[in-house]
């Protein structure tokens, strides 16, 4: 048999070992997982790891507590897992379980006066290009993602869910124990300060 024949050869067998290695779905990772397979825990950790955290950071606006929470979203992860039925997609499941927990570290933060607090709606308009941060260039979102920082929580947590998220305000209000209307306004309160803040940053360029 020549060299090309060989080399010919040796590529099909290598194309029927990657065939043979197709990386498992969540789903099946999570089986996996649940069934006490550590490396399946891990792979679910590096393909999820990078989305968790920036929704940890959205909400929180603090580097080192959204990297804190991350970890603690993972435990939490790791100890729910068997609970995961595959009845939604994997990311969805696992996004609530992330906001349930941010959600849960302010309230015992007594963030929640704050969060509760019945004012009037201001009928401010959406800072143009944050109801869609994906296609916005990419130092407006820098400047949108430092601004959102410094939002008060109870402002950002409204916010993020529902501008950046997609969530609505009845399901917001479930999530967070505040009425549908307290949603609305914290959220026009949110943008109207969003508005301030980038006006400031503009103003230091």
């Amino acid at each position: 048999m020549s060299k090309a024949d060989d080399d010919k050869r040796d590529g099909a067998v290598a194309t029927a070992e990657a065939a043979d290695k197709k990386e498992p779905n969540d789903f099946e990772l999570a089986k996996k997982a649940a069934a006490g397979d550590g490396d399946a825990f891990e792979q679910l950790y590096r393909r999820h790891f990078r989305r968790v955290y920036a929704l940890c950071l959205r909400m929180m606006g603090d580097p080192v507590r959204a990297e804190d929470m991350t970890q603690e979203v993972f435990v939490q992860l790791f100890n729910k897992i068997g609970s995961f039925r595959g009845e939604s997609a994997f990311t969805t499941w696992l996004h609530r379980m992330t906001v349930n927990l941010v959600l849960m570290y302010f309230r015992k933060a007594s963030t929640r006066s704050e969060l509760l607090t019945e004012e009037g709606e201001t009928p401010v308009q959406i800072v143009r290009g944050t109801e869609n941060p994906e296609s916005m260039p990419v130092v407006d979102r820098i400047a949108i993602e430092r601004a959102i920082a410094q939002l008060p929580p109870g402002y950002r947590s409204v916010f993020v869910l529902h501008d950046v998220e997609g969530y609505e305000h009845d399901e917001i209000s479930k999530m967070m124990g505040i009425s549908a209307g307290t949603s609305k306004s914290q959220l026009h309160k949110a943008r109207l300060k969003l508005r301030q803040l980038l006006r400031q940053q503009a103003a230091l360029n």
